[in-house]
């Protein structure tokens, strides 16, 4: 019995401290933290031990681009303070060039500046003050740029926001016509430094009525002298619609290009008959008489030297023939003031003087025309009616 009271306080000491030992214990495990998310700060009891058991308690998850101060493996004391800032996604497309970031930053000109993005003066496709959401953003940045703009004559440099020549033009208040060429081209992205250049194109259709030629048809004929020839059907010239499609870059003509052609009237071509016959020999002409309709006198008789005899009747007949043009050459086969055929020519020697008789002087062409007139008087010419 002398032992049995002593132990009994001794179980009673035992419970007694039980019992403050657990209140110690609660004491001990239950702390007073703050939690801020996104500076939103509040005050909480945990039992946990470690950051990620506060946040666990909370409901407050957390991925790999969040950030959480002390880290989620740190111990946690009275009184501590846990900071939650969640990670945002930022697309981000600079001057046509995208990135992607993740930033904690709450709002727009928060995130340029934590991501080190220059924007001094930039276009923005999003408020600076626009709140960034957990779900992140897409913005576009168009940085000022300084171009060079040639248009209308005038150069100048200007600063310009724009993303694209297009845009350039359109802050600039300058119109595109449908034909003008800009370089380079609307949809082109616009960089510092580059030069735009607009050309002003005018395109306009001429309409304009042209002259076709004739051509000469020959046709032998014996009943005519040889170096005779006789028209049977006059040649006409045709005529042409012709449209031309001109363009003017910067008032300047820089090409004509032929649209279209049409035929408004058809040339007529000149049919010519050509003598083949061979002329008699005639008698030389001893008569002084000096009828036009005469052989001529012995001072017309073939040599090298120039023989003006006769010369007011060839200038007579050369009017006819010619209209009085010595150098005539029109393409009909007849050269010169007096129409000589180049057989005819260089018979009667016309290679003393020139390879044709449009190549030769006046006076050498009377100088032939004397000697052929010695052999066969006036046959040989059309217009001898003239003389």
């Amino acid at each position: 019995m002398l032992f049995t009271r002593p132990l009994r306080h001794a179980a009673q000491g035992v419970a007694a401290l039980a019992v403050a030992a657990g209140s110690v214990g609660v004491a001990h495990y239950d702390k007073a933290v703050e939690v801020s998310v996104d500076g939103q700060a509040s005050s909480v009891h945990v039992l946990g031990s470690t950051v990620a058991d506060v946040l666990d308690k909370q409901d407050i998850a957390v991925g790999p681009h969040d950030v959480v101060v002390p880290s989620l493996a740190s111990s946690v004391g009275d009184g501590d303070h846990i900071s939650v800032r969640y990670g945002r996604k930022l697309t981000v497309t600079v001057d046509g060039k995208t990135k992607e970031y993740w930033t904690t930053a709450t709002n727009v000109d928060s995130a340029l500046q934590d991501l080190g993005i220059r924007a001094d003066g930039a276009v923005l496709s999003a408020s600076r003050s626009q709140p960034l959401g957990r779900g992140g953003l897409t913005l576009a940045v168009t940085t000022p740029k300084k171009v060079t703009f040639v248009a209308d004559g005038k150069t100048r440099t200007v600063t310009s926001t724009s993303s694209t020549v297009f845009g350039l033009l359109a802050e600039l208040g300058v119109t595109k016509k449908l034909d003008d060429v800009v370089t380079p081209a609307m949809p082109t992205a616009l960089d510092d430094g580059m030069k735009v250049v607009l050309k002003r194109v005018v395109t306009k259709q001429e309409r304009t009525t042209e002259a076709i030629g004739y051509s000469t048809t020959r046709q032998k004929d014996s009943s005519l002298y040889k170096g005779q020839t006789k028209v049977v059907t006059p040649g006409k010239k045709g005529s042409k619609v012709v449209v031309r499609k001109k363009t003017w870059v910067d008032g300047k003509l820089t090409t004509t290009k032929v649209v279209s052609q049409k035929v408004a009237r058809k040339p007529v071509t000149a049919v010519v008959k050509v003598g083949t016959k061979s002329r008699p020999v005639a008698a030389p002409d001893t008569s002084s008489s000096s009828s036009s309709s005469s052989r001529p006198s012995a001072g017309n008789t073939s040599g090298a030297g120039i023989n003006l005899a006769n010369s007011a009747m060839w200038d007579r007949i050369a009017q006819c023939e010619s209209g009085g043009n010595w150098h005539i050459n029109t393409g009909n086969g007849y050269y010169g003031g007096l129409q000589f055929a180049t057989a005819s020519w260089l018979a009667n020697g016309g290679d003393d003087f020139a390879s044709r008789a449009d190549l030769a002087s006046r006076a050498e062409q009377i100088t032939i025309a004397n000697r052929y007139y010695a052999k066969a008087g006036l046959g040989p010419w059309g217009c001898a009616h003239a003389a």
